[in-house]
């Protein structure tokens, strides 16, 4: 099992040194990869009434394919998305974006896509909220192809290239596309039909069994090898719930995940030393050196 770290972009600086700081200590501890959440607009709760979204205007994003340009010159971490709000983007232009950063990064690259929440991003990027469950399906099969042959001729209800490509094309034919899903047995469903691999969005338990249980379906009912998906679960951790990340890692690979990502925001730490200090004791909680050579 694969074990990186989430990128805690809203409780650090801007500061590129930063940045590059976190990376390389990153991973000097011995994890494999660096995740990214996407949010392009962060919605002022005070101009939309009864707003209960998980982030507001005040939480900063950095862009994750202008984030993981930069970081694919100073480190060799896997480079993961997770997820890119994908049917807010023009699919075009998402396979652009990630074809260059799989070719700067060397085919080090894990495109994970997802719906999203945020409708008022939505509006601002001029795309339709309310299909997007509807048009996703169609821009991963347009992703893989835009990402594996020179030109491309589609037709579809929502996208139409004409004779057109992309180049440079990336180091992997096609990248991996990764699903994010929450309890929805229609996204759960789509993650076993299309995903190379899914997020849960939920801790280990019976919501996650049953979750599983759904996603291989939909891979057995799209002639797919259930056994074939990668699944990358989310560890948020804490001071306090140190001593229970061995056990919740051994959890999640009884489970079958082939990678976990430690998440180290919201646990009231302050700048990107605070957030390494814990990522360094949860490293040497699960002996991740050892870990990784395994």
């Amino acid at each position: 099992m694969r074990i990186g770290a989430v990128f805690p972009q809203i409780e650090m600086s801007a500061d590129p040194d930063d940045i590059r700081t976190y990376a390389t200590t990153v991973q000097d501890l011995g994890y494999t990869h660096v995740l990214a959440y996407d949010h392009v607009l962060g919605a002022d709760p005070a101009a939309h009434p009864g707003w209960s979204g998980a982030y507001s205007h005040k939480d900063p994003f950095h862009e994750p394919f202008v984030l993981f340009g930069y970081l694919a010159a100073i480190c060799s971490l896997e480079l993961v998305t997770g997820v890119i709000v994908l049917p807010q983007r023009q699919t075009a232009l998402v396979a652009k974006q990630a074809a260059e950063v799989d070719v700067l990064a060397r085919g080090r690259t894990r495109v994970g896509v997802g719906i999203g929440w945020n409708a008022v991003e939505y509006e601002a990027l001029g795309e339709d909220f309310s299909s997007r469950g509807r048009r996703i399906d169609e821009q991963i099969e347009l992703l893989r192809r835009l990402w594996s042959e020179p030109v491309v001729d589609f037709t579809g209800d929502h996208h139409q290239v004409s004779g057109a490509g992309i180049l440079p094309l990336p180091v992997q034919r096609p990248i991996p596309v990764w699903i994010g899903a929450q309890s929805a047995p229609r996204a759960l469903r789509r993650a076993g039909r299309l995903g190379d691999g899914w997020f849960p969005q939920f801790a280990p338990g019976p919501e996650l069994d049953r979750a599983i249980e759904i996603v291989h379906q939909g891979a057995r009912e799209a002639g797919r090898d259930p056994a074939s998906l990668g699944m990358e679960g989310r560890l948020t951790v804490n001071r306090d719930t140190l001593g229970s990340v061995p056990e919740t890692v051994e959890t999640w690979r009884k489970l079958g995940a082939t990678h976990l990502s430690v998440n180290t925001m919201r646990a009231g730490l302050r700048g990107v030393d605070d957030h390494l200090d814990l990522l360094r004791e949860v490293a040497s909680a699960i002996d991740l050196d050892r870990e990784a050579g395994a």
